[in-house]
């Protein structure tokens, strides 16, 4: 399950299919795309959906915070919000795969060279990325949560080692895990 996890958070990137028939109205795609954040902070995040196979803003925000709408065109149901600073290299990634690069190691490649270099904006200190994942029509709109989702933390601390934070990088679902030690994207995944 913590690789799954793992593989649908890397997946933040992934190209946008092209968008079927079940695109949903702002409203719905901003009541889910925000239910991914802690209550107090869904009012004023900006809010992105999947729009004919492009991502496109729906909604400005206040607080820092980019959401993203589930993608119709792919299985299941995801949404996540990130904190604006992870923005370029978030759009990186969707980029990188839009070209053709498709290997994770390729793209943390180029990416790594790019923040390195400084033509790569990343933040210097730590950003948070909250997600949800669940199957096709867990939504309730009522309710306004993902009825038997399963969230997926992460907060970037970059450049991190085991031996900094003290925090294992064993991956576990009972406990926080260091992935990526020692990249500038290195982050605390925290499994729920």
């Amino acid at each position: 399950m913590v690789r799954t996890l793992v593989l649908l958070a890397s997946g933040l990137a992934a190209v946008p299919q092209v968008a079927a028939s079940q695109e949903q109205s702002d409203e719905r795609v901003i009541a889910e795309a925000v239910s991914a954040l802690p209550e107090p902070m869904r009012d004023g995040a900006a809010v992105m959906a999947y729009r004919g196979g492009e991502l496109v803003k729906i909604r400005e925000g206040s607080n820092g915070m980019i959401c993203l709408g589930d993608d119709p065109g792919q299985d299941g149901w995801h949404v996540a919000c990130y904190q604006q600073g992870l923005a370029p290299f978030m759009a990186r990634g969707r980029e990188l795969r839009a070209q053709g690069v498709t290997e994770r190691p390729e793209i943390d490649e180029v990416r790594q060279a790019e923040i390195e270099s400084g033509a790569l904006a990343f933040p210097k200190g730590p950003a948070a990325l909250y997600s949800l994942f669940a199957d096709e029509g867990a939504f309730n709109a009522s309710t306004g949560e993902a009825e038997g989702a399963q969230g997926l933390y992460v907060i970037y601390v970059p450049y991190a080692t085991e031996e900094s934070l003290g925090i294992s990088t064993v991956p576990s679902r009972q406990r926080p895990w260091l992935m990526s030690p020692g990249m500038p994207w290195a982050h605390i995944m925290i499994a729920r």
